[in-house]
């Protein structure tokens, strides 16, 4: 008697949760969309660079709606949607186009850990597109502006002691009427342009801080030198304060070092494991921040000793290097969208299976197009081991694409606030990303979309950043800037441009399409730049363009990345479908002409 009685509590209480919510439309979906539980979605720590213990997941059903941009808060709300999945996709439970006539209200109410008690908490957002205020307990609390950076808000003096904490966010997105960086994100999707996505699009989390506390760290491996250089910064210290860094190699410290908060550190690593695809070993990291010999704060994180550079290889081409080795960087291009999640991942276990399968198929080598993941995904390429050339998300309006031979050196002119917005976006994403190794190319334009002050946003980049390299514009337009000559040409690899001073490489070749019926974004409509039939006639043509590419190589191409990992929407040009359920070629052939390629230098 007393089990049934508690299986109907049980019952009463779960059953009115998940009958809020359900995947929206009729699309394809993965596994693991198929799967998800909307009580226990997007459950991991958000920033594994810089981990605390304590933290509480706010993902999950929120209440609510839609109005036209002008209007209040509405009094009552439309339904629930599923945090953190953009309004647009699936696995919201929404699926509504907003427009940039509307917002989108969200709405939930959460309750502070009484363990947490004289802490400050901190409200952090993984990233909103694109304009969201916050408001806590009625109090507008702060706004952002940026679709792809973190941010937080220390909401600690606006939380009602021992009662249930409101929490109201408002969100605007112009779409591809604005200015504002968006990808390929478009208002009529089609060929190689995606549905818009709107609102909150990774996880929202709170978690408790000393007063002062550690923001950021900036590690820069030097290992010529076999030294790490670490930044740590802090918010509002005080005099005195000051911070030691542990190293660990494995279980065992092998360095430490205090210094007086705001002065960075020389922390000698000799003889260093270093990073390569090959080998992707990381050091592990403690920081703890130190007042009058307590310690008030404490953060893990690790760091990884690698180089990127170039040089001249014998035959007077410059190659690029990774710790000062010549080396091949060979990989996809990856849009990032997922059929059910659009912007979001179902999964942070879908999200490591593209980084994985990139590996399996014999690549190193990730090209991030015109998105910025979650941190997770950057730490599963750490640990995985695989090189990120990261793009610049696109946006304002795209001048004409001038082609070498007739190129004349204009550029787009943007507004002082395009422009000022640009240069705040970027520099947020470069903090946010600046900790992960597997990071070693930053890319601020693509085939001319929005390029502005080429040489200037280059030039800024590499001093802002000088542990890495930069490509000034992916496929033009072309300037004498930056690390590497970067051109694209479909489908078939080819070199028709060539910088002796720098490295020229292939960053877009490929794109051959095979369309798999029952894994097709829409049936009836789908795209690619060549189409074919069969799954061995996909590989066949693989196998001949990396036999181009190999004698390319030799010629003075020095990387290269092919289109794509997977379809988008009605793009077909995936060696995987779109949702992940099918491979479209034969993947050991697949890997072993890819090692082939990649030996080419050896």
């Amino acid at each position: 008697m007393k089990k049934t009685i508690l299986f109907c509590l049980v019952m009463t209480v779960t059953l009115p949760l998940f009958s809020q919510w359900e995947a929206a439309g009729d699309r394809i979906m993965t596994s693991w969309g198929e799967e998800l539980d909307p009580e226990n979605v997007w459950d991991a720590y958000p920033r594994p660079v810089m981990e605390r213990i304590e933290w509480k997941n706010l993902n999950g059903l929120w209440d609510y709606s839609i109005s036209p941009v002008n209007q209040p808060v509405p009094g009552t709300h439309s339904g629930k949607i599923l945090v953190p999945f953009p309004v647009e996709s699936s696995l919201s439970g929404v699926k509504k186009e907003v427009g940039a006539e509307n917002v989108v209200w969200y709405e939930r109410t959460f309750n502070i850990p009484p363990e947490w008690d004289g802490r400050d908490i901190l409200l952090h957002f993984g990233a909103v597109d694109w304009e969201a205020d916050i408001w806590i307990n009625g109090i507008k609390v702060g706004s952002h502006r940026g679709g792809y950076d973190p941010f937080y808000f220390n909401i600690s003096p606006f939380i009602k002691s021992g009662e249930s904490q409101n929490l109201l966010v408002r969100v605007w997105d112009p779409g591809d009427e604005g200015y504002q960086p968006r990808g390929k994100q478009v208002s009529e999707p089609g060929s190689i342009w995606y549905t818009s996505v709107t609102g909150i699009w990774q996880t929202v989390w709170l978690e408790p801080v000393s007063k002062t506390y550690i923001e950021r760290l900036k590690p820069a491996p030097d290992i010529d030198r076999e030294l790490l250089n670490l930044k740590v910064l802090t918010s509002d210290p005080a005099r005195g304060d000051y911070y030691e860094v542990r190293v660990f190699e494995g279980a065992r410290m092998i360095a430490s070092q205090k210094a007086s908060v705001g002065t960075d550190v020389d922390i000698r690593i000799p003889g260093p494991n270093l990073w390569s695809p090959e080998s992707p070993f990381l050091y592990d990291m403690e920081v703890l921040l130190i007042r009058d010999e307590e310690v008030i704060d404490r953060v893990s994180s690790y760091f990884a000793m690698r180089k990127i550079s170039y040089a001249r290889d014998d035959h007077g081409i410059m190659r690029l290097q990774l710790n000062n080795e010549d080396y091949f960087p060979l990989g996809t291009l990856d849009q990032g969208w997922w059929p059910d999640g659009l912007y979001t991942a179902p999964s942070d276990e879908a999200l490591l299976y593209d980084i994985q399968k990139t590996k399996e198929l014999g690549f190193n080598l990730i090209r991030k197009h015109v998105k910025v993941e979650p941190a997770r995904w950057y730490t599963h390429c750490d640990r995985e081991g695989i090189l990120v050339w990261q793009d610049m998300p696109s946006g304002d309006a795209t001048p004409v694409w001038q082609m070498w031979q007739y190129f004349d050196g204009k550029e787009l002119e943007r507004s002082r606030e395009s422009e000022e917005n640009f240069r705040n976006e970027w520099k947020n994403i470069i903090d946010f990303l600046y900790p992960h190794p597997s990071i070693v190319t930053w890319i601020p334009f693509n085939e001319a979309w929005g390029q502005f002050k080429t040489e200037e946003i280059t030039e800024w980049t590499k001093q802002y950043d000088p542990t890495r390299l930069v490509i000034p514009a992916s496929g033009g337009n072309h300037f004498r800037t930056g690390d590497m000559l970067a051109i694209h040409h479909y489908p078939n690899p080819r070199l028709y441009l060539y910088d002796a001073e720098r490295p020229t490489v292939l960053s877009e070749f490929g794109g051959i399409g095979l369309a798999l019926e029952g894994h097709l974004w829409e049936p009836e409509r789908n795209w690619g730049y060549i189409r074919f039939s069969s799954k061995q006639e996909v590989t066949e043509q693989y196998l001949e363009y990396a036999g181009e590419l190999i004698r390319l190589i030799n010629a003075g191409i020095s990387g290269a990345v092919y289109t794509q990992i997977t379809d988008v929407e009605i793009e077909v040009n995936g060696l995987m479908t779109y949702d992940r359920k099918r491979l479209k070629v034969d993947g050991d052939r697949i890997r072993q002409i890819n090692i082939d390629i990649r030996s080419t230098l050896k």
